[in-house]
């Protein structure tokens, strides 16, 4: 394709307005609007000083469309495609389908049936979470009991079988581990890990981050709050400029207000990035839905067990986060950067626009405030 020139556009890390040449199906050059004559550069679309970005990455997502990501096996998983397709038309590009407490055999047939999976359609799977079983059971929220196991290597060994190298990410709860193995050995598979369903001290997660685990999953659920005499996991982690926290920006996970103290405190996108936690509703309409052998309550995009209140994640699209995050008073900058380049740092990815696909964000924001995206059409 002829080169398109994007004019006037505004990038994360940059002050200037820039234009950003297109051309391939990628992004080849990046140059500053100074001294720039739009009449002379040729075929050209003049963003206004919107900003550019690369799409979302959602390193934790249970499920969307009706399917639970645990429920998955070669008789559903054409199911995968229409779900790729859905997240990429939500502005994603990437994406861990996340797989949670549930039996061996259950996680087996998953990571299987994923092995097998040639496509998820327009946004692509980047590799597995798993979020859990190697939980602390005075934290585990909305997962099963029954299903927790204790934080060994030859548990781990059992729950990842022939499967570790699809796997990215595993969420586990440090101060089960008495011999301070598991974190390495995980490490030396490759497989990012992410503290979480925990109890662990500020002691633990310290001793945990200099294992090698790099990563809090969904910050302030799960664990306990931060406390001036008990500082524990969370504040670990925020203290720490290796480890990127998840966070939940529904407004139900977390208080904005608090969401407010964790984006200062963390250098927002420096020691932050966005998830949904969407379950299998995700793309559906509020309601009652299965999950596992329970139900969840949906009201408003946030899903709760029916049973006694628990919440379990969201149905909200990942950068509905950004949105709100802008709207509590976040820079535009950086509430886009937390959904789009943060969590790619998170697991080793490129932020880097130059070279990338031409896969692009166009995000504005109005005269009253309110952030807003749109896929650029460029072909």
């Amino acid at each position: 394709m002829n080169n398109l020139n994007l004019i006037n556009a505004r990038l994360l890390e940059r002050s200037e307005l820039v234009r950003v040449t297109v051309g391939d199906g990628r992004v080849k050059a990046i140059t500053p609007m100074a001294g720039v004559d739009p009449e002379e550069i040729g075929p050209c679309l003049n963003l206004a000083g919107d900003w550019l970005s690369l799409g979302g990455v959602d390193l934790q997502i249970n499920g969307a469309l009706g399917l639970a990501f645990p429920d998955l096996s070669p008789e559903n998983r054409d199911k995968l495609t229409p779900i790729g397709d859905f997240l990429w038309h939500q502005g994603v590009d990437g994406f861990l389908p996340t797989i949670v407490t549930t039996s061996i055999a259950n996680i087996q047939r998953t990571l299987a049936t994923l092995a097998t999976v040639a496509t998820t359609g327009a946004c692509q799977m980047l590799g597995v979470h798993l979020e859990g079983p190697f939980l602390n059971p005075q934290k585990r929220g909305a997962h099963p009991a029954e299903f927790l196991l204790p934080l060994t290597i030859e548990g781990v060994k059992r729950v990842l079988g022939d499967y570790a190298s699809l796997v990215r990410v595993v969420t586990l709860a440090p101060e089960l581990d008495s011999t301070g193995q598991v974190i390495p050995y995980l490490r030396s598979l490759g497989i990012t890990v992410s503290l979480g369903h925990s109890l662990a001290t500020a002691a633990q997660a310290q001793q945990a981050f200099d294992q090698g685990a790099r990563m809090v999953t969904h910050a302030f659920n799960a664990m306990p709050g931060l406390h001036h005499r008990e500082p524990g996991l969370l504040a670990a982690a925020i203290a720490d400029s290796r480890v990127f926290c998840g966070l939940i920006a529904d407004g139900q996970h977390v208080d904005p207000l608090m969401v407010e103290l964790l984006l200062r405190a963390s250098g927002y996108d420096r020691g932050l990035f966005l998830v949904s936690d969407a379950l299998a509703p995700l793309g559906l309409p509020d309601g009652l839905y299965p999950w596992d052998t329970r139900q969840i309550a949906v009201k408003n995009g946030t899903a709760r067990l029916l049973e006694d209140g628990t919440l379990s994640g969201t149905t909200l699209p990942l950068l509905v986060g950004a949105e709100n995050l802008v709207r509590w008073g976040c820079p535009p900058e950086r509430a886009i950067a937390l959904a789009t380049t943060a969590p790619r740092t998170a697991i080793g990815l490129t932020s880097e626009l130059l070279g990338q696909p031409a896969q692009l964000l166009r995000w504005h924001l109005d005269s009253a405030g309110s952030l807003s995206w749109s896929r650029l059409q460029l072909g």
